[in-house]
């Protein structure tokens, strides 16, 4: 990826230096390969032509294209006619100032023919816009060095350059190359979201979250564990980043649900903590959206343009496509691949296929009904189910839509949204211990709910049975009393969730737990849930370190709940050949 910024940079420098080159065009070569090697990373792809032909608004010095406006033309020569549909681009001098030059008649001029322009000067990079009086609105920004002699001196090093800041670089360009494109898919807005999230975590990773400790005591006390050593930093700064973002995003979407497509009222992420209705969230992203946070940070100015790509979402095309069963998991999946694929990877965020829940769902409802006596399955009252490794909350909402099923063949129609809020309420569980998919989870059963004519309350505190816990800890009373957090809503959805674990009749545990090791360290009660595997009695002992895996410790604490506190029961999860193999 940094191999981009690498060449560009030793380009300029090779021009600059030889002392044959002019101020501005000389320059437009490395420029070119630089816009075109990141637009041909893009789907659509986007191109970039130098120096268009002057349509009445003057000679831009480039424009961006995509496939559709190309058939049959000479990339090499400038096109007739067309106007670039990703806007067009206005280089100066490296000493000049973007700032004067976005505001200068030329630029205007432009803005008025091609509606947006990229201004650049080399070294500093600007999107213009107009506004709704036609001026220019100066946009998301970047920087590769302070001024025009640091600038000329960083590029006698790019390989350290472009370690440093190519990645924001590159995903800057990639958003601004996206900037016309068409929003209106899940899957592209949580591109959008995701490379402002990265640029957020890339600022923090520099500056730290020193003035986080108190929420970062709260949280690991509320999960259950410890953000220790290098990986649970890593964590914690994630967690941060991702709760902010997905804190903004549910804000819009329960936003947006209040009003009509139409509507022309923009969204402020300022006003983001107003529009949360779960406590837990509401506090974690108060504590961490406040100017003495995100200011320091620089992450404010992130937030207002993530704000802005919001506003600009169809979200008649988001909405249709959003509300589909498996939307939620296809918008929230490639989010955090793209922001952080190593997180994903140590926590086994993986995208269970609709069809494996559907047929897992109802696989447990048939046992429920052939195995244990219950003619009704999960619809019936008595049924208190929980998905320990919740996610996104797909075998939540797979549960509640077979319990719709069933009451509508009973012919309840009538009791029927009562009853599925009362499931989802009371006795339909699941336990998350990420921030970002909690609040997803809490969209998406919201959205069923809602489509099914049983919307939640908000004014009377309504919320789904999915709680932000350690699904591997608090099973059973403390020995002593518990610390207080310190704050209440942690400490309520620390109550509520425990309430879940021990006093709650769990007949079903189902859903797909994580394989990789957790990144904070965990506490005793957790370790020491595979120890019952370690001697085996009817085969052969366990060899190697497979009893490590996140998911042993999944099984064995459904295995408990249903055995030693339940009774009788269903435990229905996903697993690898490995688990087969060694105690089958």
């Amino acid at each position: 990826m940094t191999n981009t910024l690498q060449r560009y940079l030793h380009d300029l420098r090779e021009i600059h230096f030889s002392g044959a080159g002019v101020k501005e065009t000389s320059f437009y070569g490395p420029l070119r390969v630089l816009f075109n090697d990141i637009g041909e990373r893009l789907d659509p792809r986007v191109r970039c032509i130098i120096q268009l032909r002057n349509k009445g608004a003057g000679l831009p010095d480039g424009g961006l294209f995509t496939p559709d406006q190309l058939p049959g033309t000479d990339h090499d020569k400038p096109l007739l006619g067309l106007t670039p549909s990703r806007g067009a681009i206005e280089v100066k001098g490296t000493g000049d100032e973007v700032a004067t030059v976005a505001d200068s008649k030329q630029v205007r001029d432009y803005l008025d023919w091609y509606g947006q322009v990229l201004v650049t000067n080399l070294r500093d990079f600007v999107l213009v816009t107009q506004g709704e009086s036609g001026e220019p609105v100066l946009g998301e920004s970047f920087s590769l060095a302070e001024n025009q002699a640091a600038f000329w001196t960083a590029t006698a090093n790019p390989d350290a350059v472009a370690a440093d800041i190519g990645e924001q670089f590159e995903q800057y360009l990639q958003r601004m190359l996206l900037h016309r494109a068409p929003l209106g898919s899940p899957r592209d807005l949580a591109f959008f979201m995701a490379s402002y999230a990265r640029d957020a975590k890339v600022r923090i990773d520099r500056t730290g979250l020193a003035g986080l400790s108190t929420v970062r005591t709260a949280l690991e006390e509320a999960l259950g564990l410890r953000f220790e050593g290098e990986r649970g930093d890593h964590f914690f700064r994630a967690t941060f980043v991702q709760t902010l973002f997905y804190g903004i995003f549910s804000a819009w979407v329960l936003w947006s649900k209040e009003r009509p497509h139409t509507d022309a009222t923009r969204f402020q992420w300022r006003t983001a903590a107003w529009t949360l209705t779960v406590p837990a969230v509401q506090i974690l992203f108060e504590q961490l959206a406040v100017p003495t946070k995100l200011q320091p940070l620089g992450l404010d100015r992130v937030l207002d343009w993530t704000e802005a790509t919001l506003n600009r979402v169809d979200r008649f095309a988001f909405f249709t496509r959003f509300e589909e069963a498996e939307a939620v998991q296809y918008f929230y999946e490639p989010f955090l691949e793209a922001f952080d694929p190593e997180l994903r990877r140590d926590l086994g965020v993986w995208y269970t296929p609709n069809e494996v829940v559907e047929y897992m769902v109802a696989r447990v409802d048939t046992a429920l009904r052939e195995e244990l006596g219950i003619p009704d399955g999960l619809a019936d009252s008595r049924v208190h189910v929980l998905d320990p490794c919740t996610g996104t909350g797909s075998f939540l909402v797979a549960v509640l839509k077979r319990i719709e099923q069933t009451l509508r063949l009973r012919g309840e129609d009538a009791l029927l949204a009562n009853d599925l809020k009362r499931a989802a309420l009371d006795r339909i569980f699941g336990f998350e211990i990420l921030p970002a998919p909690f609040v997803v989870a809490h969209l998406q059963l919201g959205l069923m709910l809602q489509n099914a004519g049983a919307s939640l309350s908000t004014a009377d505190g309504e919320r789904v049975g999915v709680y932000l816990t350690n699904a591997l800890t608090g099973w059973e009373m403390p020995q002593g009393p518990q610390s207080v957090l310190a704050f209440p809503e942690l400490q309520q959805e620390r109550e509520a969730a425990q309430h879940v674990k021990r006093d709650n009749r769990i007949l079903v545990v189902l859903g797909n737990p994580p394989y990789n090791g957790f990144a904070g360290v965990a506490i005793q009660d957790e370790r020491a849930l595979s120890d019952a595997y370690r001697v085996a009695k009817t085969t052969k002992q366990p060899q190697g370190q497979g009893l490590n895996d996140l998911y042993v410790r999944f099984f064995r604490m459904a295995e408990r709940r249903i055995v030693e506190m339940t009774g009788e029961g269903i435990v229905c999860f996903i697993s690898n050949y490995s688990w087969l193999e060694r105690y089958s």
